[in-house]
């Protein structure tokens, strides 16, 4: 009798089920607040694409997001006070494995060369500064000739990049990822020969309908009386933009925290991103006394001793290698090896303003440049200008007025700036001084704390700065979930 109850309530169920799902698959079919249906031209054609999750674009690892402690683990040696606890959280994205490395760059560089072929100063502008590597008391022209260009140092990380190289940079990826998925879904031919100046696949011109490409086929228009069309954004085929992390993003990451138990509590607090608080391995035994990252031990000391080195680099190291394990996240070097760039405008005390919700200080409102007839145009280099945005335009805002706001909230002491830095004069603070995270080859363990931060001018560049990109993750958190 039991067995029979159970089969009965076991059938119940499925039957539930099927019908549950057939359900989810009718919604799908028509609209739930209407009654219209999708896909079809006899009833207006409104689209509903097929879509499952966001691709995880290349070279990247997601990050699932969550609340964090941010903030110096360590004493504050420096006295700058600008890095204080507070709890936020952090919704999840993607972030590059490692370093984006010389190789990558050059593929840019590259890229660049064959496609300005009129105007050149766009490739002289983004080469990297290689003379970074001078030092008045130091012989490092080998590192000045050959560390850009030469194999050995292909999969090392690319430095002398300022933090607007860096963003042009993540600009180009994005444009060039976008291109290859269409490539490989079958939907265009890839124009390398007709790719000159400002004809070339941009993201936002080609949904614009500034750029055609050579289409190899084209998706169905279900509006009435049309017959196919180039993709759309609604099509979930495109990803995001590639670009710079935030600091808050950085820090998250490089923490590498994640709680695989049900609960609601982080129960270590690391100093650093690997599981740990000291800078040596203690397992496996043959490991043991290994360091953890790539970064200058003691006055002198770079890399130990001969015949049994602690890490084989002097210098830089190569991104992706067996001497540097990554943290719980899968990322490589997020302490040690080169510092990185991040996307915020550093201010001593932006944690006292910072939102708990992706906080980030950097907002510049801007809007596409059309002329009075509502008409976008590409410029000279093939993209699509912006302007910020006017107050008048924000007049009946109510979350913001202004499209500039790097300098909110700082103490006013001129009413007609909006900074209270006078760089150069006061301080070497302003609205280009841009957060670089994490320890390099050329630092002390104590930079190697994600909590620390220092920042330096957009525009310039060091030998110990690298940077890595990141994407938005769109949709659900959490990733693969059902």
């Amino acid at each position: 009798m039991r067995k029979h109850a159970s089969k009965i309530f076991l059938f119940t169920m499925i039957a539930q089920a099927l019908v549950f799902s057939i359900g989810c698959e009718g919604t799908k079919k028509k609209s739930e607040v209407t009654g219209w249906k999708y896909n079809d031209p006899k009833w207006g054609g409104f689209e509903r694409a097929k879509f499952k999750d966001q691709e995880t674009g290349p070279g990247l690892v997601f990050i699932e997001g969550g609340t964090i402690t941010l903030g110096a683990a360590e004493n504050d040696v420096t006295f700058d006070r600008n890095n204080l606890k507070r709890r936020v959280s952090i919704p999840s994205f993607y972030m590059d494995e490692t370093e984006v490395t010389n190789f990558n760059y050059l593929e840019y560089l590259y890229w660049l060369n064959r496609v300005y072929l009129n105007n050149p100063l766009v490739f002289k502008k983004a080469l990297p500064d290689t003379l970074v590597w001078r030092s008045k008391l130091s012989y490092n022209e080998p590192y000045v000739l050959y560390y850009l260009r030469y194999p050995a140092y292909r999969d090392y990380p690319v430095v002398g990049v300022s933090w607007l190289q860096a963003t042009a940079y993540t600009e180009w990826r994005t444009d060039r990822v976008n291109e290859m998925i269409l490539a490989r879904e079958g939907l265009i031919s890839l124009d390398v020969q007709k790719s000159t100046d400002d004809n070339y696949f941009n993201t936002e011109a080609y949904l614009l309908g500034l750029y055609t490409p050579s289409e190899k086929h084209r998706l169905r228009d279900y509006a009435p009386g049309a017959k196919d069309r180039s993709v759309r954004m609604e099509d979930g085929i495109l990803l995001p933009d590639y670009r710079l992390p935030t600091e808050a993003e950085w820090e998250y990451a490089a923490y590498g925290y994640q709680s695989p138990e049900y609960n609601e509590n982080i129960d270590v607090k690391r100093i650093y991103p690997w599981d740990g608080l000291t800078m040596r391995r203690t397992e496996p035994e043959k490991e043991r006394g290994k360091m953890y990252a790539n970064y200058m031990r003691g006055r002198g000391d770079a890399a130990g001793v001969s015949g049994n080195l602690n890490d084989g680099f002097f210098f830089t190291a190569i991104v992706k290698n067996e001497d540097f394990l990554p943290n719980d996240f899968g990322l490589y070097h997020m302490a040690g090896n080169v510092s990185e760039w991040t996307k915020d405008v550093y201010r001593p005390l932006s944690w006292e303003d910072s939102k708990e919700i992706a906080p980030f200080r950097g907002n510049v409102y801007k809007t596409k440049i059309a002329d009075a007839d509502g008409i976008y145009e590409k410029d000279s280099l093939g993209r699509i200008p912006y302007r910020e945005v006017t107050e008048e335009e924000n007049a009946k805002r109510r979350n913001y007025k202004k499209s500039n706001n790097i300098g909110y909230k700082d103490e006013l002491e001129d009413p007609n700036t909006d900074q209270k830095y006078e760089y150069s004069v006061t301080s070497l603070i302003n609205n280009t001084a841009r957060v670089y995270k994490g320890g390099s080859w050329a630092d002390r363990a104590y930079w190697l704390t994600p909590g620390t931060r220092r920042y330096l001018d957009e525009d310039l560049s060091t030998s110990t700065i690298g940077f890595r990109c990141v994407m938005d993750r769109l949709g659900d958190a959490r990733k693969n979930h059902k």
